[in-house]
């Protein structure tokens, strides 16, 4: 089973997401089945990478609500991450352009490191209050997952991977993505938003069922009628 999970790294409800289904899978019997892949998504491809204003005001100016309003709803969704064992810092976010964070990630990809730095990613955005645009700190952070500094720092001073971002959008759009977190299952299956755990394990349980009754559906509807067969106890040739 493969799962494609497409997210921002400022997605408040992406870790929150991330973390829900991770709990699923470890409740699976066949986790060792799984895969999982990260796909870009900007929630904003036309952001600056440093904004004058904080998160809530950014959000307050977004929405036409007041500041306070915009922190009482940041709140909630503080609560929801620590549910998760996620301690989020929003005075500390620091809003910014995603896009260089994205074009890392499908290099990590290709390293065979991409989950583990889309975690580190999350966590220091969310927790840490780090510049996701900043190269410098993208490249420390990967270093941290086990990637090569100065190949890292060539990566981001270049414009690798930008195709691979951009393809993961344009799927998105194809598959009217329209907000994430937005979980993709063996191509066939959605999973839309930051479900509760026990969604998105009866979900996958269902799917794994449904799979398995169509492959031996399949393998019945392509069986030789006119072969020789045992029913009842009496054989036909």
């Amino acid at each position: 089973m493969k799962i494609e999970v497409w997210s921002d790294y400022v997605c408040p409800f992406c870790y929150i997401g991330k973390r829900r289904m991770e709990e699923a899978l470890n409740q699976l019997d066949f986790k060792s089945e799984i895969t999982v892949e990260f796909k870009s998504f900007e929630l904003d491809p036309n952001a600056p990478k440093a904004y004058d204003a904080n998160i809530h005001e950014l959000i307050a100016k977004k929405y036409g609500i007041p500041v306070r309003q915009a922190k009482a709803s940041n709140e909630q969704i503080v609560a929801q991450a620590k549910g998760m064992g996620l301690n989020y810092d929003f005075d500390a976010m620091k809003p910014t352009n995603t896009f260089d964070a994205h074009r890392l990630a499908h290099y990590a990809h290709a390293e065979g490191k991409q989950d583990k730095l889309s975690e580190r990613l999350l966590s220091a955005y969310f927790t840490e209050g780090k510049d996701l645009s900043d190269h410098e700190v993208l490249a420390v952070l990967a270093k941290e997952v086990g990637l090569d500094y100065y190949k890292v720092i060539k990566v981001l001073g270049s414009d690798q991977y930008k195709n691979e971002v951009r393809k993961d959008e344009s799927d998105a759009r194809k598959l009217n993505i329209s907000g994430v977190p937005y979980f993709v299952i063996n191509g066939n299956y959605a999973i839309s938003g930051a479900q509760p755990t026990d969604v998105f394990l009866q979900r996958l349980n269902k799917i794994k069922t449904d799979e398995i009754k169509s492959k031996l559906e399949e393998t019945h509807a392509s069986s030789d009628a006119s072969a020789g067969i045992c029913v009842d106890g009496q054989c036909k040739i």
